[in-house]
């Protein structure tokens, strides 16, 4: 026979497609991707994978029998949650996916967040002037004698790094006083929650993580508009130091003391922010949750492209965890994906919070 005989028939889910002609919401299409195939699989493993981190509590694993008087009570390990990490690249801030992750800082759905410079600058720039659509195929040459800066399809003019250059260089007067006067040192984190603070503007996502005294750290802070302007700023006013030692100690400190915590880490993109949430979670021995979106591949050996499992060979993600990568633009897909994990998160977070307000209530009544 041509065909050898099958002997098992695999007990996975069977392979079948969205049905139009049933409910064809948002969520019922996107539920269907899970038995879709190919990254439409992976899309919904990833899902799956987010509402597991968002959904964990301590009181789902057993109490140690060595546990202390707090860890053993009921009421503090139903409310101890994952801690997530949450890296993303510059052009993600450049796109539209900056209002996604403002929204993320905004209604305190992670915890800590790491990106590059253009991630940090790109923020602040569009409180005070918009990037436009443009399109891939524009000429460079022609571009540049308009003064306008191409980041894929998009356009952004010179004129907002000049609005950037007059706003930023009062701000680093001030640190460099505080510097000097005060003995403040300056770390990358330090310095996007002191920008937060003076952007004061609900469209920024820095502007919420310095509400909500989230943490982001930039370890490349120098790689962008920042760095030119703290370029600039070496000869105008000489002697500002940002000091990256102090913040790798104070992620990896974050990872360490997670516990009695699981951490988490969704990843937008590669580069350095992906391995730098990565490597914070070696020092626990890994994550439990993992989820990366990109579009890099791993022949080339880059970090950016390496699979998850080359990442438990390193001990940042758990032996046990059940990480998940899906190939595609983070454009398209993170929005789809919030959509079925933290959006609803956040109304099962403000349902509980009605419940317990009419509890309340009722006892009070």
């Amino acid at each position: 026979a041509v065909l050898v005989p099958t002997e098992t028939i695999p007990d996975t889910a069977v392979i079948k497609g969205h049905d139009f002609n049933e409910l064809s919401d948002l969520d019922s299409i996107l539920s269907s991707l899970l038995t879709t195939g190919f990254q439409a699989t992976c899309f919904g493993e990833a899902v799956i994978e987010i509402n597991r981190m968002l959904k964990w509590r301590l009181s789902d694993d057993p109490v140690p029998a060595d546990a202390d008087s707090e860890v053993s009570d009921p009421e503090f390990r139903k409310n101890v949650k994952t801690k997530i990490f949450l890296a993303y690249t510059s052009n993600l801030v450049s796109a539209g996916v900056r209002e996604h992750i403002r929204f993320l800082a905004q209604h305190c759905l992670v915890d800590v967040m790491v990106t590059t410079a253009g991630g940090i600058e790109e923020d602040f720039i569009k409180c005070m002037a918009p990037t436009y659509t443009g399109d891939f195929a524009l000429k460079g040459a022609q571009l540049r004698m308009k003064g306008l800066n191409r980041v894929g399809n998009m356009l952004v003019p010179n004129s907002n790094y000049c609005k950037f250059e007059d706003w930023i260089m009062p701000i680093l007067d001030q640190m460099l006083k505080e510097q000097n006067e005060d003995n403040v040192n300056w770390t990358p984190s330090k310095m996007i929650h002191r920008l937060g603070k003076e952007i004061n503007h609900p469209e920024s996502i820095y502007y919420w993580t310095y509400k909500h005294n989230i943490p982001v750290f930039c370890p490349a802070i120098t790689d962008g508009s920042i760095g030119d302007m703290l370029f600039f700023h070496s000869y105008k006013s000489p002697g500002l130091r940002v000091d990256v030692v102090e913040d790798i100690r104070r992620i990896n400190d974050i990872a360490m003391r997670a516990a009695p915590s699981r951490t988490g880490i969704v990843v937008l993109g590669g580069g350095v922010p992906k391995h730098h949430v990565c490597n914070a979670n070696l020092m626990r021995n890994g994550a439990d949750f993992a989820v990366y979106v990109n579009t890099a591949q791993e022949f080339d050996g880059s970090d950016s492209g390496a699979k998850p499992d080359e990442a438990i060979s390193w001990g940042k993600i758990r032996i046990d965890a059940k990480p998940v990568k899906v190939c595609g633009d983070a454009t398209i897909l993170f929005p789809l994906i919030m959509s079925q994990t933290f959006i609803k998160e956040l109304k099962r977070r403000k349902e509980e919070e009605e419940n317990k307000v009419n509890a309340a209530g009722s006892v009070c009544a």
